[in-house]
């Protein structure tokens, strides 16, 4: 093979690969219609439900509301008095969801605390499970008939003592 057919495969080959970097579609994230690049979940912060939030009373400590929420997502060395819980989850093909909860405390006790519309646990389950797992409307636990029909496993018999234990010798920990 000459020289110069090697270069043009060579940069043949570099064009092929450099105009696949401009076939991705921005809306969708593929390339050529074919190909979907991974795209990971990105969660961060603190998870607030509205069970959490109905727990949290004006007038608990510091210490109480973090129990029931957790830390706070942030903490301003200037404004001491207000804890901000916040929590993004951005998924790809889902819309993303921010929430922000936000503790005002007037010296060790809570003041007020605000929150939009928050979800309930389940809600927020059912917001984060993806749509194409396979669901199973199988039930997760036996009825007392299934339990009975189960057949009996059989029993164990414990392993047999060996005849004779060989003794060690060790040497004495300590030297006179």
């Amino acid at each position: 093979m000459s020289r110069t057919t090697s270069i043009g495969g060579l940069a043949a080959a570099t064009l092929l690969l450099l105009s696949g970097c401009s076939t991705i579609d921005r809306e969708t994230g593929r390339m050529i219609g074919l190909i979907k690049p991974y795209r990971i979940d990105v969660v961060q912060g603190n998870v607030v439900t509205r069970e959490q939030l109905e727990r949290v009373k004006p007038g608990m400590s510091r210490a109480q509301v973090r129990d029931v929420l957790g830390s706070p997502m942030v903490t301003d060395v200037f404004h001491t008095d207000r804890w901000d819980y916040i929590f993004t989850i951005v998924r790809p093909g889902t819309p993303t969801q921010r929430r922000s909860v936000v503790a005002i405390f007037d010296g060790d006790k809570l003041k007020s605390i605000s929150a939009p519309e928050l979800p309930t646990e389940r809600e927020f389950v059912a917001s984060i499970t993806r749509s194409n797992m396979p669901t199973s409307n199988r039930p997760m636990e036996l009825t007392e008939e299934q339990r009975k029909a189960l057949p009996v496993p059989p029993k164990r018999e414990a392993p047999a003592a060996p005849d004779s234990v060989p003794l060690r010798d060790y040497p004495p920990l300590e030297t006179k």
